[in-house]
């Protein structure tokens, strides 16, 4: 195929996308003429948040009726909320696509939206069910485009005024660490996002150190709390992000006030770069360096030197509100809210960094806690790590692994449930060897009478605690065989 044929070929794709997208908003739009109650679900991270955010929004300006509901997974007990309120169409945003066959036995007579990215899995022949995610059309969820991105499509589909809900789906996207492209760019669909910002004059697109803090921190605190790209020594030392940053005779105040990332000239920009990319070689972590400078997205509309001026450090706002079960704050501030609940977001995210830093102190105080196997690392979390900040805790480590191609998995118990939640990460090495965590983590959990999906890349589960070492000799076993380039999944013996 030329690459003129290959063009053709993508726009189709899109097309067939974006098709999928009009149908959803015409059910969507239907519905709120007719005055009919509307219930929306969607994930607890920052993308969940964020599609949640867009799709409210849009809904708002129907002046629909609907209600959100933030959670985890979609399990007996929200199918349970369904089937009491009754609602007259139930939208599914940032995930969905992994529980079908769920959906199809329990309420398959419901209107139901699903708007998602993540691996689809059981049957999709249900006219009842309309369902837009880039799988179905050959295009990658875990790089093209993110659940937000997704809501934010059939939102622009309902009215072309939504528009302005762009920022909201390139902060989802973010969130869900999709800028994968070169120098830490989005693209695929994402891109059709970022132009639909870009010419509203919405966002403008830098180039930059892609730090947490760029707007808000002094840049001492912005080295010692960044993650992405992990600093060993220096992530989670303030002190000694502080010495390194004198030693480079780069000033840390402009009189009274400490400086931040935004705040440098280009020369000392350049001098602490190449002092970072040293830093980095000296201890081993080549692939990191291509993690320091990428495209960095402003939010043109918010405040300078405010944590929502940065689409990453906007990500991570609401990524705490979720993880630490006050989403209804994350969803205030995707809509518009400026005042209360983002005062109060912000303070959730100091809590929220806190309890990473505690969390990660922990993991690597005991050997027994990091384990290393045959194909993967594991962490055990025991009933000590939040299970719903276990997610962030696997993206943090998975970066300072002295394997690249050994994905991690990381797990903690669920209070009062009997199961423990699974998180799994790996690197892009890893996948162009074979491996796709979204499949691992399906298989292995079924085999527990458990319940998993997710991308190639970053995928999750749940499993029964009587069977979690079962869970995790599964999964290292199913990676090998990844690794050894047998297949693992519904064509499979696996």
């Amino acid at each position: 195929m030329d690459s003129e044929d290959a063009i053709t070929v993508e726009k189709t794709q899109i097309d067939a996308f974006l098709d999928s997208a009009t149908q959803a908003a015409k059910v969507i739009r239907e519905t709120a003429e007719r005055d009919g109650f509307i219930h929306v679900f969607s994930h607890l991270d920052a993308d969940g948040i964020s599609a949640a955010g867009v799709i409210g929004k849009a809904l708002f300006r129907l002046d629909a009726r609907f209600r959100i509901r933030i959670t985890q997974w979609v399990d007996e007990k929200i199918i349970g909320e369904i089937v009491a309120d009754k609602p007259e169409l139930v939208i599914l945003t940032d995930f969905g696509s992994g529980y079908l066959d769920l959906l199809n036995e329990k309420i398959p007579t419901f209107k139901v939206v699903i708007l998602d990215h993540h691996q689809v899995t059981g049957t999709t022949q249900n006219p009842n069910f309309v369902q837009v995610n880039p799988h179905l059309h050959g295009i990658d969820g875990a790089t093209d485009v993110s659940g937000s991105g997704v809501a934010y499509f059939a939102a622009r589909a309902v009215d072309p005024k939504n528009v302005d809900l762009a920022p909201i789906a390139l902060v989802g996207a973010l969130g869900d660490m999709q800028d994968r492209y070169d120098q830490r760019k989005l693209s695929g669909l994402n891109g059709l996002i970022v132009e639909d910002a870009v010419n509203a004059k919405l966002v403008t697109v830098e180039k930059d150190l892609t730090f947490f803090g760029r707007e808000t921190r002094p840049i001492h605190r912005t080295l010692s709390s960044t993650t992405n790209p992990f600093l060993p020594g220096l992530s989670g030392e303030e002190d000694k992000s502080l010495a390194f940053l004198s030693s480079l005779d780069i000033p840390l105040k402009s009189g009274d006030k400490w400086r931040a990332l935004r705040d440098l000239n280009e020369e000392e920009k350049k001098r602490l770069c190449s002092a970072l990319a040293e830093y980095l070689l000296s201890k081993g972590l080549h692939y990191e360096i291509t993690n320091l400078i990428g495209h960095i997205y402003v939010l043109n509309n918010e405040e300078p030197c405010t944590s929502l001026r940065d689409a990453r450090e906007f990500a991570v706002v609401l990524n705490s509100t979720g993880r630490l079960n006050r989403p209804s704050l994350g969803i205030a501030v995707c809509m518009g809210d400026r005042s209360a609940a983002l005062e109060e977001a912000n303070k959730v995210l100091e809590d929220y960094r806190k309890d990473i830093n505690k969390y990660l102190t922990w993991v690597m105080e005991k050997p027994e806690r990091l384990k290393e196997l045959e194909n993967i690392y594991v962490v055990n979390g025991e009933d000590f790590v939040n299970e719903k900040i276990i997610g962030t805790i696997s993206s943090i480590i998975i970066s300072s692994l002295p394997n690249v191609e050994k994905p991690l998995i990381a797990y903690a118990q669920v209070a009062g449930e009997g199961v423990a939640k699974f998180s799994a990460r790996t690197t892009d090495i890893a996948i162009n060897k074979g491996v796709n965590l979204g499949d691992v983590m399906r298989v292995a959990s079924e085999q527990v009478e458990g319940k998993g999906g997710g991308h190639n890349i970053a995928a999750g589960a749940q499993s029964p605690l009587d069977k979690v070492a079962t869970f995790v000799q599964l999964v290292n076993d199913l990676v090998g065989k990844q690794l050894r380039g047998e297949k693992v999944g519904s064509d499979s013996n696996a």
